[in-house]
């Protein structure tokens, strides 16, 4: 998977980035934008919200196992895990769990593929929850 490409396309989105992240701003200093350099990357990156977020995830023998339905950037900013869910019916009985990134590929279709995975095998893995805000 394309991690940078991700935490650019996150990072243009303004999402996954609070105050407190390791992104200060400095007076001054701070540029905004993408720089001449960084312009490929984006262009050949993912987007989140039109190619992630909401896609089937299939394993090798073309089964449906889940659906990303969401991104997590870690705090050093790296595009870490999606968020699978596999199951239920309506929102009901889905099982949420956190995936590393790179156990996924994308085929040239753009389709996204989970190898090895299937959804018992996914149902299996411990739940995943949001932490609570304090």
């Amino acid at each position: 998977m394309r991690k940078m490409a991700w935490v650019l396309v996150m990072a243009a989105m303004g999402l996954g980035f609070t105050a407190d992240s390791t992104w200060a701003q400095v007076a001054g200093s701070t540029k905004l934008g993408v720089e001449t350099s960084e312009t490929r990357a984006v262009a050949l990156g993912w987007s989140a919200k039109k190619q992630v977020l909401g896609q089937t995830v299939y394993n090798e023998k073309n089964e449906k196992v889940g659906k990303i339905d969401d991104i997590i950037i870690a705090p050093d900013t790296t595009v870490s895990f999606a968020i699978v869910g596999a199951g239920g019916f309506v929102g009901l009985g889905k099982h949420d769990v956190a995936i590393p990134i790179n156990q996924f590929r994308q085929e040239e279709s753009g389709r996204i593929v989970l190898p090895g995975a299937t959804k018992d095998a996914i149902k299996g893995l411990p739940k995943f929850e949001y932490a609570k805000k304090k």
